[in-house]
């Protein structure tokens, strides 16, 4: 480890939906050490459910730091800042002291809570008007506020703040209910056009149970939120004093540490949810009444297409399908990624016609409340591989839609990808990414992308870097780039247009009828 007197170091924080992760970053955007610790995502009391103790989080964080100080043995009072980045729609209620006072909703969560009577006044009769009830209804139904208020009366009533994962270690890290506006994510009461809490009048004081004296106080990406306790110092080993500076939720951290700044540019993310997101600096809805949601970089919006359980379908079907593999790998002591690759890679372009549509949970209203995941075009010569390798194609039609509902909204053409997230690191995955989008695939050159997004802010925060222009040109990069191959390219381009365009279309009806019969999804 480079321990140079003059030299500055950054650490950002990640703590995610499968791990929290301490990273050392350098001001050229260099990862210098790790501390990685496995998180159990979640578990459920009933079905649906998705909850998680939020002193484990924080116990967890800790070790993740402790991790980072054995493995690099860096003279700690050389770390200029700290940022941290979370998993987003994560909730926690604490009381005044910040203790919780029930286990954190996490965004997996399914529970609704039931929808009385209307938004009251001009909003109402303006949902009416522009057919937006429902969408409205779903903000409501899903808001976990207003489950826990519903089902927990005395929870709500001794909730001092309703806070994001985000506000919950930033309360335990400086002593402050502060968060920040990069981080705001879920159903709360925030104007996402204004980037701030909403005005005393927006009808989602109305929708929610939540009070404004219930929220911390926000600040930008960039600015201070505190500096690091003496009891967050102990336990940590951060040292005391050093400065928290605002960042952003992950997945706004994961496009600016993908280096994605201009509107030709779109980051895909392979995570547990699958997104394609550009930046922007005027606020523009892709979908409508589906708000864009705060980018990393102050005043700006991240213009976002998800498919909610994205990557999380290769791991069910690992689950599923791969213990052939698992068990391979573990003998073999390699990872069970490099055992997929080559199931991919054994199979020709379009699968041999299998097609996948990857709405394994329902949307909002592109999908809607009724979608439903969907496998067309088997044969007696499919296997295993021929899922996995459809699995990978269906998630790449599904954002080269997203891409073009972003073109068609934004009237801006996307010449360049920037792929992150776990399913970049597989080189099949890139490989048919480029193909299907007909663009070259570009891995950013740190695999940790939004604890990079998270320390660009720190290093701007400090002023360690002059802006985010300045940070985002020293401290990212371009890695690995993978081109289209044109071959692979027409077979692709012929079945996304003809197949897979019209698949949600024709097999909506059908989605219908099988919510009518079974009662599911709910």
């Amino acid at each position: 480890m480079d321990n140079h007197p003059n030299k500055r170091y950054l650490l950002a924080i990640d703590n995610g939906t499968q791990s929290v992760r301490a990273l050392l970053f350098d001001l050229q955007g260099n990862l210098l050490g790790k501390g990685k610790v496995e998180l159990q995502a979640y578990y459920s009391t009933q079905p649906g459910w998705a909850e998680q103790d939020p002193e484990y989080y924080w116990a967890k964080l800790g070790e993740a730091c402790q991790q980072v100080w054995a493995q690099t043995g860096i003279d700690r009072s050389q770390i200029a800042g700290v940022s941290l980045t979370t998993q987003r729609g994560t909730v926690i209620n604490v009381d005044a002291q910040g203790k919780p006072l029930r286990p954190a909703i996490l965004w997996l969560d399914q529970r609704q809570s039931q929808v009385e009577g209307g938004i009251k006044g001009p909003w109402g009769w303006l949902f009416k008007l522009a057919g937006a009830q429902a969408t409205v209804d779903y903000f409501r139904a899903q808001a976990e506020a207003n489950w826990i208020a519903r089902h927990q009366p005395d929870v709500w009533a001794a909730t001092d703040k309703f806070l994001l994962l985000s506000g919950f270690l930033t309360h335990r890290l400086c002593g402050r209910f502060v968060d920040s506006v990069g981080c705001c994510v879920g159903y709360l009461p925030f104007d996402f056009k204004r980037l701030r809490w909403a005005a005393t009048r927006d009808w989602k004081w109305q929708a929610l149970a939540v009070r404004p004296e219930q929220l911390p106080t926000l600040h930008k990406p960039g600015e201070t939120l505190g500096h690091i306790t003496a009891e967050a110092s102990l336990h940590t080993g951060i040292p005391e004093g050093v400065p928290l500076i605002a960042a952003g939720a992950d997945k706004a951290c994961e496009v600016l540490g993908s280096g994605v700044v201009d509107s030709g540019t779109v980051c895909l993310s392979y995570g547990t949810t699958a997104t394609i997101t550009s930046t922007r600096s005027r606020y523009l809805e892709i979908v409508p009444l589906i708000p864009p949601y705060p980018s990393a970089v102050p005043d700006q919006y991240n213009c976002e297409v998800m498919i909610y359980r994205g990557y999380w379908m290769v791991s069910w079907f690992k689950n599923e399908f791969g213990l052939r593999e698992m068990q391979q790998a573990k003998e073999q002591g390699i990872e069970p990624e490099q055992l997929f690759d080559a199931l991919v890679e054994a199979v020709p372009p379009g699968s041999m016609g299998l097609m996948l549509q990857p709405y394994w949970s329902p949307g909002i209203r592109e999908p809607g409340v009724e979608a439903k995941g969907a496998m067309i075009g088997f044969g007696d010569v499919h296997t295993r591989a021929h899922i996995y390798r459809a699995i990978l194609e269906g998630l790449a039609y599904a954002l080269r839609q997203g891409m073009e509902k972003i073109e068609k909204r934004s009237k801006i053409s996307v010449t360049r990808l920037r792929v992150a997230g776990g399913g970049s690191q597989s080189d099949a995955a890139m490989q048919l990414t480029a193909n299907i989008f007909g663009l070259p695939a570009e891995r950013p050159h740190v695999y940790e992308a939004s604890g990079l997004g998270a320390a660009i802010c720190c290093a701007v925060g400090l002023g360690l870097h002059a802006d985010f222009p300045s940070a985002i040109a020293a401290m990212t990069r371009v890695g690995a780039v993978f081109l289209p191959q044109p071959e692979a390219q027409k077979i692709y381009e012929r079945l996304y247009r003809d197949v897979y365009l019209r698949m949600y279309r024709q097999l909506k009806p059908l989605y219908q009828s099988i919510r009518k019969i079974t009662g599911y999804p709910a």
